[in-house]
């Protein structure tokens, strides 16, 4: 009874976190077509979302990113059915974890992180790994840490913001994003945050930056940012990865621009 009641509550606070926040984001930099011609299977996506979800995980975690998916190409669907192909895995705070196609993002700010030096072996491994977790659901206790903060913001310092983002219960059965993405490549024994020396792990010699690095192991405590902070990922810029040239760029010179809309 005790369960039912909370899931209830999880439901509608779930629907109350994805709904729009007042806060502006930054729009797409790459067109629909750029985007998808640069992703490669075993992607990982970060996103900049537009939810009140979204400005909780930004403010605890200090980062542009809010959500992340990893992209899993013609792995389920032929790419021959076009936008409703579906090519990513992701976990969604009222769905849980699902397959979608890639044009629910093209309206946001999104990057690609790619994994460096895995095989196409690995690669399928890790894809296969999330898909198998379609279904699961989303995990309820991050929805009630988050709300939390939404309702009454903590004045803390910046550096102690990711420690009170609590994971969620830990379940295998249930996920939020970053740990469905960060738990894929850790099924292949690949790694997201640095490693470090053993002088390094002494927590008496250890920074500030060490300590946090060393603090989030379990895949439970990883967020979208770490992908982006990451050694082992390469970031893939579309724009650049379709052959920029600099010379072809029609170029607007912004002062003459300026001086001609004053005239």
């Amino acid at each position: 009874m005790k369960t039912s009641f909370l899931s209830g509550i999880g439901r509608v606070l779930a629907r109350h976190l994805s709904q729009a926040s007042q806060q502006s984001v930054r729009g797409a930099t790459n067109t629909p077509e750029v985007f998808r011609s640069a992703l490669k299977k075993g992607d990982v996506i970060l996103v900049e979302g537009a939810s009140r979800f979204s400005v909780a995980i930004k403010y605890l975690t200090q980062s542009t990113w809010s959500h992340s998916a990893l992209y899993i190409g013609d792995t389920v669907d032929s790419f021959d059915k076009g936008e409703d192909a579906r090519v990513i895995v992701e976990a969604d705070v009222q769905e849980g974890i699902r397959l979608m196609p890639l044009s629910i993002f093209y309206e946001r700010h999104t990057r690609i992180c790619r994994p460096v030096g895995l095989s196409k072996k690995s690669i399928d491994e890790l894809v296969n790994y999330a898909i198998a977790r379609e279904g699961d659901r989303y995990d309820l206790k991050n929805i009630f840490d988050l709300a939390r903060y939404l309702i009454q913001r903590p004045l803390v310092p910046s550096n102690w913001r990711r420690r009170l983002l609590s994971i969620g219960s830990g379940e295998p059965t249930r996920a939020i994003c970053s740990s469905l993405v960060a738990q894929a490549f850790h099924s292949v024994a690949y790694p997201i945050l640095p490693e470090f020396s053993p002088d390094e792990t002494n927590p008496s010699t250890q920074n500030s930056i060490q300590k946090e690095y060393a603090h989030i192991r379990h895949h439970s405590l990883f967020a979208p940012g770490d992908f982006d902070l990451s050694p082992y990922f390469d970031i893939i810029k579309p724009t650049i990865e379709r052959g920029f040239k600099p010379d072809k760029f029609e170029w607007k010179d912004p002062d003459a621009v300026k001086a001609d809309a004053e005239e």
